[in-house]
Formats: structure tokens, C-alpha cells, sequence
């Protein structure tokens, strides 16, 4: 991966079950400026019971059900993976059994991301790093504890792991997004971090950058007021692509740090808004100059203001008009 933060557009199931939708949402992410767009393979059968419940944010239809008409076919999935590959960003997609690890290895993804909720999955972990495949691991409703078993399971067959801050929450509000953990991932297994969002703006999101996050991602939809269980927390295009652009520009401030002693861009900006040393009366050559005859004006071209106190006592080596600039050549040094 470049040094560049790698953002990713999160499609997950905002398509509907459009395969319409889908093929759109990936041109969108590519004109947003996304590095990659991101899917989630659902496999009902072999992820969830009928019954199992469906989260509080979202209860328009059973889990299985939604899961199932919301899917897409092999051969669906890959004609995606290649639409984004013509497009020139990256298809990736979230596994949730493992069985769709092996669909995922059919259509030939590059790096996998794990969910939330995969994150106790250890056989599915174990299965995806035996891949040898780089892994993006969100961490949004894990203790220590189980991270550690996570990321343990991973490097158990490879390093090429990030870990990803993230908090399970829908929408996340500000003080839940935990920005404190980055540090203390990168310091507890030393890895490189991202940050995976759910919050409404794209605050955390720069903020987890300029803390080091290498890896964003976001929700992305055509419209909050689509139907589903991500698009009302989802950034809207104009949104993601104003992400995309403030996460390049504060990357470009951290690769080009700024020396404050090397001020060579700033010589005319100094000459025109500092100021200088300037004679507030007609000085004759050969008198001594005192305080009242000195004041401070722009430009900065002359001797500067700062060192008033060394003309005052210097003897003027020629008659100086009165309102002009002072001149290192137009004195003679104070008399011993």
C-alpha cells in the first residue's frame, strides 16, 4: 500500500439488491476519489439463524430475508470486482462466514477487511490469514482481550495487518468515536491503524488522520433517505468526496513539514509588511542620532525595528531626510 491514507468507500448493502445500484455506488466512489469501494457478501444460510434478531436501528425486515434479497451471485459479484477495476479503484467485500471467504477467493480480492462482529470469528480469521492476504481489522465491539486473540490468530500465519479503531454505534456520536485508541493499537501490536467511521460528519475521520490513521473508511450512499440499514447513517456524495479531499490535503501538511528558520519564501512578504528603522526629521551629517529622531515604518527593507536601540547614538555619515529610511551605509558605529 502507498503512503497515502487508503480510504475506503463502504458500499455494504445501500445497493438494496440492485445490481444497478451497485455498479453506480462504485462509480460514485470512484468520483469521489475513494481508493477503494467495499461490499458485504451476506451468505444467510450459512451466517444466521432465521430467527436471529435484527439491530435496533434498522427492523424493516428479518435478518435472513433482507440478507437473502439483498445478495448477489458469483458471477454477479465478479462483473462488480471488474467494473471497479476498469474504473481504477479497488473492489473489496466483508466477509461474514466462511463460505464467503471462498466466494471471495473465487472472484480474486486483493486484501480482506473484517467486521465488527467477526472479530470472536477465529476460525474464519485463522481461514482468511492462511490467505496470506494483507487484513483490515475493525475493532468496534471488542475488548483488548479479544483483539489480542484476533490479532494473534492473523499473525499466526502473516504481518500484513492493520488495525482499525471503530465504534459500533449508529449513528456514532463525537464523544464515543475514541480517537485515544489508535495510540494505544499502534503501541500494543505495533501495527499501522485506521479508522473505520459511523459518525454523521467527517470530523473523526480528519482527526484519526492527523493521529496517524493510514487507513479510512466511510459509508457511502446516493441518499440518506434510501431504505435499508446503512444509508441513514452514510455520507452522501458531496460529503465523501469533501472527505476524500480534506483527508489528501492534511496528508500533504503531514509529508511536508515546515522549518520556521527558512523564511527565503517569505523575503518580499517581510519587506512589504514589517517595518524598518526611519528618521522622523531632517538629520545633518556628522550629528549624533538620539530616540526622537527615530521612528518605525514599513517597509521592512531597511535597518529592521527590532534594533532601534543600536542607531540611537550613531553618528549619521550624511544629511538624511526627514521621513526615509535609514540605511546601515548612512551611519557611522557609535563612538567608543
Amino acid at each position: 500500500m502507498s503512503k497515502k491514507v487508503y480510504v475506503i468507500a463502504e458500499v455494504g448493502s445501500v445497493h438494496d439488491g440492485s445490481f444497478g445500484n451497485a455498479q453506480r455506488l462504485i462509480d460514485v466512489a470512484v468520483s469521489c476519489g475513494a481508493d477503494a469501494v467495499k461490499f458485504q457478501t451476506h451468505l444467510p444460510a450459512a451466517e444466521t439463524l432465521r430467527d436471529a434478531p435484527m439491530p435496533s436501528y434498522f427492523k424493516g425486515e428479518p435478518r435472513f430475508e433482507y440478507f437473502a434479497r439483498t445478495g448477489f451471485t458469483l458471477e454477479q459479484w465478479k462483473k462488480l470486482a471488474q467494473h471497479a477495476t476498469a474504473g481504477g479503484i479497488e473492489f473489496m467485500s466483508s466477509p461474514f462466514s466462511a463460505e464467503a471467504v471462498d466466494m471471495l477467493e473465487d472472484i480474486g480480492i486483493s486484501r480482506y477487511k473484517i467486521p465488527s462482529g467477526e472479530v470472536s470469528n477465529l476460525p474464519m480469521l485463522d481461514t482468511i490469514a492462511k490467505t496470506g492476504k494483507p487484513v483490515f481489522l475493525s475493532s468496534g465491539m471488542s475488548s483488548w482481550a479479544e483483539l489480542d486473540a484476533a490479532v494473534a490468530t492473523i499473525r499466526r500465519h502473516h504481518n500484513k495487518l492493520w488495525v482499525m479503531q471503530c465504534t459500533s454505534s449508529y449513528p456514532c456520536p463525537p464523544e464515543h468515536v475514541g480517537l485515544n485508541v489508535l495510540g494505544e493499537m499502534k503501541a500494543r501490536w505495533d501495527v499501522p491503524v485506521g479508522y473505520s467511521d459511523h459518525s454523521m460528519e467527517n470530523n473523526a475521520c480528519l482527526a484519526a488522520v492527523t493521529l496517524g490513521a493510514t487507513v479510512v473508511e466511510k459509508h457511502l450512499t446516493f441518499s440518506r433517505a434510501m431504505y435499508g440499514s446503512d444509508a441513514k447513517h452514510s455520507a452522501e456524495p458531496a460529503q465523501f468526496a469533501s472527505l476524500v479531499k480534506g483527508i489528501r490535503e492534511i496528508t500533504a501538511m503531514l509529508e511536508n513539514p515546515v522549518d520556521k528558520n527558512d523564511l527565503s519564501a517569505f523575503r518580499e512578504m517581510k519587506e512589504i509588511f514589517e517595518k524598518s528603522v526611519v528618521s522622523t526629521r531632517h538629520i545633518a551629517a556628522g550629528s549624533v542620532i538620539t530616540l526622537e529622531m527615530l521612528g518605525i515604518k514599513k517597509p521592512g527593507s531597511g535597518i529592521p525595528a527590532a534594533r532601534l536601540n543600536e542607531v540611537v547614538g550613531s553618528v549619521a555619515k550624511v544629511d538624511i531626510q526627514s521621513d526615509s529610511l535609514i540605511r546601515e551605509t548612512d551611519l557611522v558605529a557609535r563612538p567608543a
